[in-house]
C-alpha cells in the first residue's frame, strides 16, 4: 500500500494519547492516531479532574460532557471497612481548600471509561484519524521524521506511515521506550491487585451524590472501596497473593470479599468483571529520544494513590501538543520542544514521590522510613509547580514550589485566575489563555506586539499586583497559562521588546 505521511503519529488511545491527538486537532495539525486495543477504557480508573486539568479540557470545549460524568464531592477515609473503624480522614467537603479562588473551572469526578470516549469524539470532530485495532509493529526515525510499520490486527495487513514526529502513548508496557533504549528508575512494582467491579444498592451506607473512597485495612485483606457514582456501581480492589490467579476469585469469593468491605454480611452484588494489575511506581530516565516524545504511563507509571496520573497524562498530552504545532507551524524553532522533558519530567517525578508516599501512609505502613519521600502540598503540585527551560526567562534562582494563593505571576509558574472585564463582561484571566500567546496588560501603549492584548479592565484592583505588573507593566503567557515573561514598568519599545522575548523562548 501507497506509504502514509503525517505530522504527528500518535501510538496509544488512553488519556495520554488521545488528549495529545485532541489538543493536535484543535490547532490543525495533521494527526493519526493507533491503538491495539478494540477501543477506550472499559474499566472506570483514573477517576477525577483536578481544576488545572479542568481548564484544559474546558479550552477543548468538553468541559460539560466530562462533568457529566462526575460524581459529587469526594471523601477520602482509610478504615477497617466502609462501616468499621476509622482509622484516619484524608478528605471531606470541611476541609476542602477554595478551588474557586485559584481557578474558574470546577473539580471534576469522572472516571476514565467516561473521560476517554469525550476525548475521542471531540478528536474525531475537529479531524483527527484515530484507529483502533491497529498495532506499531515496528518504527525507525532520522533527521527528516519517523517511519512506522501498522498492522490492521483484524486482517492482517500491513502499511507503512510517514510522520514528522511520534507521540508515544502506549502505556507502562508499551514497547517504544524500550526500543529506544530508555531506561526506568523507581520503587518498580508494589503491589498486585484484584479489581472487582460490581453493583448493588449501597445507599443506606454511602453518602448520596457522593464519590467514596475508602481504604481497607483489615484481618482479610489491603485494599480500597470507592463508589464512583450514585448509578449503584462500585470498585473493590485488594492487594492479592502473586501465586493466585483470576480463577481464583470467583463469584462466591467476589461475593464474600465484598461483604467484608461493606458490612452488609447479606448483600448479593452483580459482579460486572474482575481484573488483575499491578500497582508500580516507575519513572522513564529520559522522555524524549529524537523525534519521539514520551506521554502519560509510557514516561511515568505512578501509584493511583493520589488520583494525579490521569491528570499528568492530559496534561502532558496538552504540553507536547502546543508545543509540536507550534514547530510544525513555523512559529517556532525544535529548541522549543526540549522545554517538553526538561518541564514535565520534574513535575512527573513529584508526582510519583507523593503517590509512591501516599501509597505507603494508605496501604502499607509498615514500609515508612527515611527513604519515603517527604509530603508535598497538594495544592502547590497542582497549581504552583515551577517550570524551568528555555521557554521560560526566569527572573530569580528561585524554582521551590509557590503557595497558589499568594502566587506572584513570577515567569516559569502559572499566571494566577483573577476576575477582569473583557468584551463588556467579566471573566476570569485563566479563560483568555490557550488559543495562543497572550500579553496581559492595563496599559494600551504595550497593544501592537504581535501577539494577542486583550482589551481589560481591573474591577478588582487586584490584577497588577498578583501578575506583578501594576498599571503599566504586562506579562507575557504561554498557550498553556504558564507566565514566560514580564516587565513590571512600560519599556521604551513594547513591541520591538516582545518580540524578541519570542525569538528567545520559540527558539527562532
Amino acid at each position: 500500500m501507497k506509504d502514509t505521511h503525517v505530522q504527528v503519529l500518535v501510538v496509544g488511545a488512553g488519556l495520554g494519547g488521545l488528549s495529545a491527538t485532541l489538543f493536535l486537532a484543535q490547532q490543525g495539525i495533521d494527526v493519526l492516531t493507533v491503538s491495539k486495543h478494540a477501543g477506550t477504557a472499559l474499566h472506570p480508573k483514573a477517576t477525577g479532574q483536578t481544576p488545572r486539568t479542568m481548564e484544559l479540557l474546558r479550552r477543548a470545549g468538553v468541559e460539560d460532557e466530562v462533568m457529566a460524568g462526575s460524581g459529587g464531592p469526594i471523601t477520602i477515609k482509610i478504615a477497617e471497612s466502609l462501616q468499621g473503624e476509622v482509622f484516619r480522614t484524608i478528605a471531606t467537603d470541611e476541609d476542602a481548600p477554595d478551588f474557586g479562588a485559584l481557578s474558574p473551572a470546577p473539580f471534576g469526578m469522572a472516571s476514565q471509561d467516561h473521560v476517554e470516549p469525550v476525548l475521542l469524539d471531540r478528536s474525531r470532530d475537529l479531524g483527527a484519524e484515530v484507529r483502533f485495532h491497529t498495532e506499531l509493529v515496528s518504527f525507525t526515525q532520522d533527521g527528516d521524521g519517523v517511519e512506522a510499520r501498522l498492522l490492521d490486527v483484524p486482517t492482517g495487513r500491513l502499511t507503512t506511515v510517514r510522520a514528522d514526529y511520534l507521540v508515544a502513548a502506549d502505556g507502562h508496557r508499551g514497547k517504544i521506550r524500550e526500543s529506544l533504549g530508555i531506561e526506568r528508575h523507581g520503587h518498580g512494582p508494589l503491589a498486585g491487585h484484584i479489581g472487582i467491579i460490581f453493583e448493588a444498592d449501597l445507599s443506606l451506607h454511602t453518602a448520596p451524590g457522593r464519590t467514596t473512597l475508602f481504604y481497607l485495612r483489615n484481618q482479610a485483606f489491603t485494599g480500597a472501596f470507592v463508589s464512583l457514582t450514585t448509578d449503584r456501581r462500585h470498585v473493590l480492589t485488594i492487594e492479592h497473593d502473586s501465586r493466585e490467579s483470576l480463577a481464583d476469585y470467583d463469584e462466591d469469593r467476589c461475593t464474600a470479599l465484598i461483604r467484608t468491605a461493606t458490612d452488609v454480611p447479606d448483600l448479593t452484588p452483580k459482579i460486572l468483571d474482575v481484573t488483575r494489575w499491578e500497582m508500580a511506581a516507575w519513572m522513564a530516565d529520559r522522555f524524549s529520544s529524537g523525534r519521539v516524545f514520551l506521554v502519560g504511563d509510557a514516561a511515568k507509571v505512578t501509584p493511583p494513590t493520589g488520583g494525579l496520573g490521569g491528570n499528568t497524562a492530559v496534561q502532558d498530552g496538552y504540553d507536547i501538543a502546543w508545543k509540536l504545532a507550534a514547530v510544525l507551524k513555523g512559529e517556532a524553532g525544535t529548541g522549543l520542544l526540549a522545554s517538553y522533558e526538561a518541564e514535565r519530567r520534574p513535575y512527573a517525578q513529584a508526582v510519583v514521590d507523593s503517590s509512591y508516599r501516599n501509597y505507603v501512609e494508605r496501604f502499607a505502613p509498615h514500609l515508612m522510613d527515611d527513604d519515603v519521600p517527604a509530603p508535598i502540598d497538594y495544592l502547590e503540585l497542582g497549581f504552583g509547580f515551577p517550570c524551568r527551560s528555555s521557554a521560560v526567562l526566569p527572573e530569580d534562582d528561585d524554582a521551590a514550589m509557590e503557595d497558589p494563593f499568594t502566587s506572584t505571576g513570577r515567569p516559569g509558574y502559572r499566571a494566577p485566575h483573577v476576575t477582569v472585564r473583557h468584551n463588556g463582561s467579566e471573566t476570569s484571566t485563566v479563560d483568555l489563555f490557550g488559543r495562543g500567546w497572550v500579553l496581559v496588560t492595563l496599559d494600551p501603549a504595550w497593544n501592537d506586539c504581535g501577539v494577542d492584548v486583550p482589551v481589560l479592565t481591573d474591577p478588582s484592583g487586584r490584577l497588577g499586583t498578583r501578575y506583578g505588573i501594576g498599571d503599566r507593566g504586562a506579562s507575557l503567557v504561554r498557550p498553556d497559562g504558564v507566565v514566560a515573561w514580564r516587565s513590571p514598568d512600560l519599556v521604551l519599545d513594547p513591541g520591538a521588546t516582545v518580540r524578541r522575548v519570542l525569538d528567545s523562548v520559540l527558539d527562532r
